[in-house]
């Protein structure tokens, strides 16, 4: 997987992203990481990309010029005529597992951040991005969501986990409901002790245990995530 972000704040993406997991993976080869910095393609000399808007309103609004410049050198460093591109914007479709398991099927993945009041809609659908927003609530930029859409996407990736079981064990993966409760050593700690079936050694009671607890949890804390009768 071939992460590009086209952003206004490329170190703030490369010192998140070069850390634990996603570090390995990319040192590893099985994703990569390429940023680049928007403003390289002002139209102007003193490297402004952003302007008023038309029709008025508060904020600025970065241009369209210089984000479709960037997503066209990002398709040139991948030798693509055109990549797919993600736009981070509240407005998009939200961000959930199943969308992070489409995403991780292609090969390359270009991330566009906005910033100030967003981008220009021209930009937008010359270059046909797939709008997606991280939940209900505005940022101030797009980096944060990236990151977040970045290391969701990862964890998806062939070899980047190590244990290929972890991703599919995990929260809202399979068949969409919470991950049970786990514990590690001590096996007493503060008077609450591990669960006996855990202790067991029996795989099946406890995969049964596990299963009954994710029912449990996801009842209790996501009941919308449960498919009705």
């Amino acid at each position: 997987m071939n992460f590009t972000v086209l952003t206004l704040f490329p170190e703030l993406i490369e010192n998140a992203m070069n850390t634990s997991i996603c570090k390995r993976a990319m040192e590893k080869g099985y994703i990569s990481l390429d940023t680049i910095d928007i403003r390289d393609f002002a139209e102007n000399k003193n490297g402004r990309v952003d302007d008023y808007t038309y029709g008025g309103g508060a904020g600025m609004l970065m241009q369209a010029g210089p984000v479709y410049s960037a997503y066209k050198e990002a398709c040139r460093r991948l030798n693509k005529e055109k990549a797919y591109a993600v736009y981070m914007t509240p407005q998009g479709r939200v961000f959930d597992q199943r969308v992070a398991e489409e995403l991780a099927q292609h090969e390359d993945l270009v991330i566009i951040c906005g910033h100030y009041e967003g981008i220009d809609e021209r930009a937008l659908e010359e270059i046909g991005t797939d709008n997606i927003s991280i939940g209900d609530y505005v940022l101030t930029g797009g980096e944060i969501a990236s990151l977040a859409v970045m290391d969701c996407v990862s964890r998806l990736v062939p070899g980047v986990l190590g244990n290929e079981t972890s991703a599919s064990d995990e929260s809202f993966s399979s068949e969409g409901l919470l991950e049970y409760p786990q514990y590690t050593r001590p096996e007493v700690w503060h008077d609450r002790k591990v669960p006996d079936v855990l202790l067991s050694g029996h795989h099946a009671n406890i995969e049964k245990w596990r299963h009954e607890q994710s029912l449990i949890r996801t009842r209790e804390r996501r009941p919308d995530l449960l498919k009705e009768d």
